[in-house]
């Protein structure tokens, strides 16, 4: 189990072991975020969304305004129920 000591200025230092695992170098960024039971998660946000391109499939036609209007509509109304 890895463990890290908080300074008085709030800062930690990774251990090696926990930044191979989540692949962060000098500069990533993390963030953390609260589960339900009040325990906090680190989850790296060190990728570019160039990463993203290619993942889905392309339409054959470009939607259209009033496509986005009501699907943004729909989940509105999901998001309500």
């Amino acid at each position: 189990m890895a463990t890290a000591t908080v300074t008085t200025k709030g800062q930690i230092t990774i251990p090696v072991a926990v930044r191979n695992a989540l692949n962060l170098d000098a500069g990533s960024k993390v963030e953390f975020i609260e589960t339900s039971s009040g325990e906090y998660k680190i989850v790296p946000i060190n990728k570019s969304v160039q990463v993203l391109k290619g993942v889905l499939k392309k339409r054959d036609q470009p939607v259209t305004l009033d496509e986005m209007n009501e699907a943004v509509a729909n989940m509105a109304i999901r998001s309500m129920e």
